[in-house]
């Protein structure tokens, strides 16, 4: 059974360390690893982190533990990550999360991502639908539409 990827969220921006996060994730269960996002230049938390599960179980559990919990004042965000896209190393930011200009794109890049879903390139892994989501983003869009033909 592969390994779980975990997006963990909402993280305080300061200097955070992985040790810190093995600290609160402690009595979670095995953890196959962690690893805190950071800025390249400045090397401050860019606000998430991922953590690595042996198994979808753990995962489910370490998610209901965790999720919500107050970490630094700020309540955690914890969901199963997106899968990674080939060839790109910076994709990190594309699991619904705020912090999204990528690379080079700043200030009007954060706008450019917050509207445009299927306009070309690199920009596109972050608006797909979060798979555990999908009957209900169906449900949503078949509501949408009966309520926009009356």
């Amino acid at each position: 059974m592969p390994n779980i990827r975990l997006y963990v969220g909402n993280l305080p921006k300061d200097n955070l360390e992985r040790q810190t996060l093995e600290e609160l994730f402690a009595d979670g269960g095995e953890i196959v690893s962690i690893k805190v996002i950071k800025e390249r230049k400045s090397g401050k938390c860019r606000g998430f982190a991922f953590v690595t599960v042996p198994s979808d179980e753990l995962a489910d559990a370490f998610i209901e533990k965790y999720n919500g919990q107050s970490f630094m004042d700020n309540p955690l965000k914890i969901e199963k990550a997106l899968p990674r896209n080939k060839g790109k190393d910076s994709e990190e930011g594309s699991t619904e999360s705020k912090p999204a200009p990528t690379k080079s794109k700043k200030g009007a890049g954060k706008k450019r991502n917050n509207r445009s879903s299927s306009s070309g390139g690199s920009s596109n892994e972050s608006f797909q639908p979060d798979p555990r989501w999908a009957d209900q983003l169906a449900q949503l869009k078949e509501m949408l539409a009966a309520s926009s033909n009356n």
